[in-house]
Formats: structure tokens, sequence, C-alpha cells
């Protein structure tokens, strides 16, 4: 088929090795391809090529401080939810140099121009986009844009999928970020048995489909789609009552669930290092031992840190509990305040990779009960 059939909003079906040709598209276009792949006994996001490369036939279990991959004999590439690893990764990297220094008699400072990356990235989940969508409003302000994180995000293409096999933490349908996409993606597939359903999103979506193989999809696939759809939404593994947050947890800071939430709590990070919208860093020095060189490089850091909140004269949150109340509040509270939207898409990450299980549904849950009790 020509691309004159092709607008935004179109859907066609795509047969799956077509995905190959595809994917080599965008690399000719000098789009580096990544994507999820298998890889210890997890799912991470990395440089891929094709079919060959994604996890075929691979569905995850997920509970409290628990993942793990199942085999399948279906020839399906996304039927798995993701594990720790998030996009975030490729827009707002864990470690980047902002400059380094030599000192050749006098101190050299050179600033890191090194071109940013133009990633596509392959089969991002609609809690995914919705958590880019929310790091768009922290590092794309109108009275601040952060240089990294736009070179990164101007250059993107995103390949959506449709997320067809939500797991037991998962809640996007609480927080309104999913199952289904709506908007935002280049393009975006619904993975049945045979094909690829394609809908184009943007015109770069739709001039990179033109180039490929396509039929019309019939009514009866379409249904198929709809119908998984449907299912989806409602095997949501957990839920979240939304009605009265953030008022609920910032007007309830003495609460008594602080106190047994912190007695389980490690202050660990995992749960921030993990989500996909939280955005903490920090700037270290890194010198080498002869006082030579030395470069300045931006990292993640973690509200849980007990150095993130240290002042002169001492810490602002010295113990767990108030670590925990902090981040919290502040997902779900005083991020509404502070960019319109709450910090928190539903992707159950943070419960998944608890190591001491500690549930954000669970907790909402329990201070609104002690609240109304």
């Amino acid at each position: 088929m020509t691309d004159k059939t092709l607008f935004i909003g179109s859907t066609v079906a795509l047969p799956k090795p077509e995905l190959d040709l595809l994917l080599a598209d965008l690399r000719k276009n000098d789009y580096q391809t990544v994507g999820p792949h298998m890889q210890d006994e997890s799912i991470v996001y990395t440089k891929i090529e094709g079919l060959k490369d994604l996890p075929r036939g691979i569905l995850s279990e997920q509970n409290p401080a628990s993942y793990r991959m199942l085999q399948t004999d279906k020839d399906r590439y996304f039927d798995f939810i993701p594990a720790n690893q998030s996009w975030k990764q490729f827009l707002f990297p864990p470690r980047h140099t902002l400059f380094s220094a030599s000192k050749e008699g006098k101190w050299q400072l050179k600033e890191n121009d090194e071109p940013a990356p133009r990633y596509a990235l392959i089969g991002v989940r609609a809690c995914e986009l919705a958590a880019i969508n929310i790091q768009d409003k922290i590092f794309l302000r109108e009275d601040f844009s952060d240089p990294i994180y736009r070179s990164r995000r101007e250059g993107l293409f995103i390949m959506a999928v449709n997320c067809l096999d939500p797991d037991a933490t998962c809640f996007c349908v609480s927080m309104g970020t999913g199952p289904r996409h709506t908007a935002g993606f280049d393009l975006c597939l619904t993975e049945l048995d045979e094909v690829f359903l394609v809908e184009v999103g943007s015109e770069l979506g739709r001039s990179m489909l033109a180039e490929r193989t396509y039929d019309l999809p019939s009514a009866f696939v379409q249904n198929a789609a709809n119908q998984a759809m449907d299912r989806a939404t409602r095997s949501m593994g957990r839920t979240m009552d939304t009605r009265d947050l953030p008022e609920l947890l910032t007007t309830h800071l003495d609460a008594d669930r602080w106190n047994v939430v912190s007695k389980r709590c490690l202050s660990c990070t995992n749960c921030t290092l993990v989500c996909p919208t939280c955005f903490c860093w920090d700037a270290v020095d890194q010198a080498d031992i002869l006082g030579k060189s030395t470069r300045r490089e931006r990292v993640w850091d973690s509200c849980f840190n007990p150095n993130y909140s240290f002042v002169v004269g001492g810490n602002t949150r010295p113990n767990i509990r108030s670590r925990y109340r902090q981040w919290l509040t502040h997902k779900l509270g005083t991020w509404k305040a502070q960019f319109d939207v709450l910090g928190c898409v539903g992707c159950g990450r943070c419960i998944t990779w608890c190591p001491a299980g500690i549930d954000i549904t669970e907790e909402v849950a329990a201070i609104r009960a002690e609240v109304n009790s």
C-alpha cells in the first residue's frame, strides 16, 4: 500500500517480520534502536536490532519483593511487564559528565560537548509514556529547561505498545495512565498472535511506516484487539483511591501509619531508583590520584539517602520515618502543586523491587482508614 492511505490516527496490520525492517529504517535515519531484552533472568532496556533480540514468549510474574520470568511457547514479544529499568535512563542518564578539568600549567576547563544520542525507544508502555510526560514537566519548565534532557528528548522516536497482560503490582487504571495509549507516540503497537496493529501518532511515524508492507485490519482483528485491551483494563492487580489526594497525605503528617511503615523500610533507595518519574540528583567531583585532572558528574540521588537532606547545622530528615513520609507526600501530594500532576503512574515497580515488600497502595489505604476511623 502507499503512504497516501496513511494519516495520523490510521491503524494498519503489520506482519511481524516487517518490524525488523522498520527498525532497520530507523537505524538508517541515525536512530539508536533500544528496547526490551532478556538478560540475567530479567528484562533490560538495551540496544536491539530486531525480533531476535526481543523477549519472545516471555511472561513476567510480579508481586511485592518478587519478580520472575516465565517461558511460554507463544510467538509474542511484548507479553511481559517491564522490570526494574525505566526509559528515564536514556533521557535523564544515571551518570553524566558536566565538564572536566586538567592541569597543564594552569587549569583548563572543558565542557562536555558530545552530541546527544538519538534514541528510538521500542515498546514503551502507557504508564511509561506518562512518566516521560511527567519528567517533561520537571525538566522542560517555562522558567528552566535542562539542556541534557532537552537535547535527548527533542531527538526521540517513541514506538509505544499497548499493555495486554498487567501484573499483580500494576495499578495504572487507578492513575489514569493506561493500559491503552491515547497520544504522545510516533507509532503504537498492539500485539496479536499473527500481526501487530500499528497506530500512527505523528508525521514522523507516518513517514517511517509508509515504507513498509501492511494491510488494512479487518473488523475481526480490530475487535480482538479491543477485547484484549478491555480485559487488561479489568485485570489490574491493584487499585489506589486517588479521590482526596494530595490533601489526605499533606494534612495528616502525624498519622500513626508513618511509624508502622518506617519499621519496615530499609531506606535502601530502591523505590526511587526504579521509579520512572523520580528525579533527585547530585553533582559529584571525580579527581585522579595525582590531582592533575578531575571531572564533575551529575548522578542520580534519592531522598532516602541520609546525606541528601543534610545541610549546615544538621539533617532535616534524620530518620527513616521522615524520609519515607517525604517520599510519599511528595509523590502523591506536593508534586501536584509543583507540576500539576501526581508523581505516580501506577507501574508498580516500587512494590515489586522493595526488598521489604512495602506496597504504596496499601500505605495510602491504611492512612485513609486511620483518618476515617
